[in-house]
């Protein structure tokens, strides 16, 4: 069977969920290699040998974080050559996009963004991708070279299947430009306790109803008490009432959680572009003619100051 490279995102060896959910595609393909980077690199290969990975390639240098973005794709380049892979998965992030398209363009290969399933093809892995404001769903799969493709993340659920994870030192050179741009500082985020927005299963979000950043309190209750993140509409973001970073929609962050509850959040298309591809999705707005009543699995039609705090009431209680 073909080996399938897969890019581990991980903080100082912790891999993130996104990467795991990529395993369990690879296996849908072929037996999946992941390439893991950068400090740490070594503690990431028992759980990726827990989560399918047949071989680690692992490679650790002061380059992957003091310079941005080129010399993971250096070190990718150097497993495609390594490997001969089948495909090339890649955590659909930001930074996760352009290590792809950089590594497409090296390859002369054809590259799938955003990515939602993936599944074996006859010529090829075949991706699923909601576009278009999710508006279609349509089928792809690259004709050119060596597939490279990014998936949403909770596009997947992680499965564990134990497989050999032999670690393997991935021999990697640098290019000129790989010290081209450098990192001259790093502020932490401050930590709310609450899972990452793109990863989490349940996302909580407020929208222009909830009328004051003083009132996103009761957002973040009912967040906290489903164990979710908290997004916001761009309108409650251009209001000051929210940071960017927690924005949701096409000029914000693209999400696709198990659940997303809609709050005060009328339904413009830009919001809707990025949360379309959310399983189950719950809103709450007053207004009965609300766009966003048109794509919901479930719709409450009420004043979210009184519904959104019994909703955290019943929840509380359930869970006690």
């Amino acid at each position: 069977m073909a080996e399938v490279l897969v890019y581990v995102d991980h903080v100082d060896g912790a891999v993130r969920k996104p990467t795991l959910e990529l395993l369990t595609l690879a296996r849908r393909v072929g037996e999946p290699v992941a390439v893991a980077l950068g400090g740490g690199a070594g503690d990431t290969a028992a759980t990726l040998a827990e989560h399918g990975a047949v071989k680690v390639l692992t490679h650790e240098a002061a380059e992957y974080a003091d310079y941005l973005v080129v010399p993971k794709v250096d070190a990718l380049q150097a497993a495609v050559a390594a490997v001969s892979p089948a495909a090339v998965l890649v955590p659909s992030s930001a930074e996760g996009k352009e290590i792809a398209a950089r590594l497409a363009l090296r390859l002369g290969s054809g590259v799938i963004t955003d990515a939602v399933d993936l599944e074996a093809g006859d010529e090829g892995p075949v991706a699923t991708q909601s576009v278009f404001a999710a508006a279609f769903t349509t089928k792809s799969r690259v004709s050119k070279g060596t597939p490279v493709i990014t998936v949403k993340p909770n596009s997947a659920a992680v499965e564990a299947a134990p497989a050999a994870g032999a670690v393997e030192t991935l021999s990697v050179t640098f290019s000129a430009a790989a010290t081209g741009t450098k990192v001259t500082s790093r502020t932490p985020r401050e930590s709310t306790g609450r899972p990452e927005l793109t990863e989490a299963a349940i996302v909580v979000s407020g929208g222009r109803g909830v009328n004051g950043a003083e009132n996103f309190a009761i957002i973040e209750a009912l967040a906290d008490s489903l164990g979710a993140a908290v997004g916001a509409s761009r309108a409650a973001v251009d209001a000051g009432w929210y940071p960017h970073t927690n924005q949701v929609g096409q000029t914000g962050k693209s999400v696709s959680p198990q659940l997303y509850i809609a709050s005060g959040i009328s339904g413009a298309i830009q919001h809707r572009a990025g949360m379309q591809t959310s399983k189950t999705i719950v809103a709450i707005n007053k207004d009965a003619e609300a766009p966003i009543f048109e794509l919901v699995d479930y719709g409450v039609v009420g004043d979210l100051f009184d519904v959104v705090p019994q909703l955290t009431e019943e929840v509380k209680t359930r869970k006690g």
